[in-house]
């Protein structure tokens, strides 16, 4: 992956930190200096710079900077054969060589498909800052909104975080599931769902929502602002606490009528609790009320080069209400042949986080990385959510890390 832009956008030196190992690209380069593993490259050219990713920085490196004919050389002649009109009418692919231009490779082995995603993001960021989210085909991940800054709030699906008071629950794999989970949620409760700013009066002809009692109805001014209000506010709740708030209210209902032998009542709530939770089976995993998405993303490290064996190791991605923390790298340490132990390491160095956000913008961004890595169908590594940072489940982290080294 690389992209053209004027020399105004470049930042290399940005970029070039991100990329600490450095090579001098010669005629002679010998291409087993570079690891064989996953990575993020960047080839300097004293021009445009081209910056890409790969599951194999060695070989990729290898097309990319072959001598003209040898690749072809190396895949071998295929057998003559009689030709056919498609492969007379088939135009051959161009390939890209950058072998005359480049004179440095700067890279950085990584050890997973997140960290190289993650980390061609950042050097892309860098190296364009105008025109990153073009070449990353980054879109920003469907999210459900209650615009609590509204007067008489109401709940929508959006890709933008805004700056006004609003509840933000995600994000979704997808548009079209975010806007199937949006209406099994808003059934459950009496607030609109119109677009119209909303002026109280007697003589508004209503919609069919209030017809079928599924609303209270502000443009007839049929509730006050107090009782729309409270009711917006058990939405809240219900989004925050992932439906636990709507079902322990059903669930004392139906035992109360229940104790005064109303067992109507109680049926009725009943089936009312069975819709609440079958509309709950629809919510994605990762999806919560993003002041609480926190977790831990455990992917495999890349191995250090050494002489020496190294212990294995395993990067760790801290989540905070969204955002991206920098990683911390955690490796296996064995003392007098006895590991030592992982539960009291990791206390040690998630005590030193430091929690600091950004604009919405990034917060959106690295949302956006983290649901398409989660969603992806061969989704490699662990995600540990957990409530907070002062409750993390370390026992659950250390079998997730267990699992990331087998």
């Amino acid at each position: 992956m690389g992209g053209a832009g004027t020399s105004a956008e470049f930042d290399l030196p940005a970029a070039l930190s991100l990329l600490p190992a450095a090579l001098d690209f010669t005629a002679d380069f010998d291409f087993t200096s570079v690891p064989e593993g996953p990575g993020v490259f960047l080839l300097e050219t004293g021009g445009e710079s081209f910056l890409g990713k790969s599951a194999s920085l060695r070989r990729r490196l290898a097309r990319l900077l072959a001598e003209c004919g040898v690749r072809d050389a190396e895949r071998g002649t295929p057998p003559s054969v009689s030709p056919t009109l498609h492969s007379a009418l088939r135009t051959p692919r161009p390939r890209l060589n950058l072998r005359a231009a480049t004179r440095r490779i700067h890279y950085r082995a990584t050890g997973s498909a997140f960290e190289t995603t993650l980390l061609l993001y950042q050097a892309m960021r860098a190296l364009y800052p105008q025109r990153y989210r073009e070449l990353l085909r980054l879109r920003h991940p469907p999210l459900l909104k209650l615009n609590l800054d509204n007067p008489w709030p109401r709940s929508y699906v959006t890709r933008r975080l805004g700056r006004k008071r609003a509840l933000y629950y995600g994000p979704f794999p997808s548009r079209a599931a975010a806007e199937k989970f949006a209406p099994q949620i808003l059934d459950l409760f009496l607030v609109r769902r119109c677009r119209e700013e909303i002026r109280p009066d007697p003589a508004h002809p209503g919609c069919i929502y209030g017809e079928m009692n599924m609303c209270l109805r502000p443009c007839q001014n049929a509730a006050t602002s107090e009782q729309y209000q409270e009711e917006a506010g058990r939405l809240a709740s219900f989004l925050t606490t992932a439906g636990a708030s709507l079902l322990k209210e059903l669930e004392t209902e139906r035992d109360r009528a229940s104790e005064a032998l109303d067992f109507e009542e109680a049926a009725r709530l009943h089936k009312r609790i069975e819709k609440v939770r079958e509309a709950l089976k629809h919510r994605p995993d990762l999806a919560v009320d993003l002041e609480r998405l926190h977790g831990l993303v455990v992917q495999r490290a890349a191995a250090e080069q050494s002489a020496a064996p190294a212990a294995p190791a395993v990067m760790l991605f801290p989540v905070w209400r969204g955002y991206l923390l920098p990683a911390i790298r955690l490796a296996l340490e064995v003392i007098d042949g006895k590991p030592v132990s992982l539960d009291a390491r990791l206390r040690e160095a998630l005590s030193g986080l430091g929690f600091r956000g950004g604009t919405s913008r990034v917060r959106a961004e690295h949302m956006a990385l983290l649901a398409r890595w989660y969603y992806r169908g061969a989704r490699q590594g662990e995600f540990v959510p957990f409530e907070s940072y002062e409750r993390i489940p370390f026992r659950k982290v250390v079998g997730a890390i267990s699992r990331v080294l087998r």
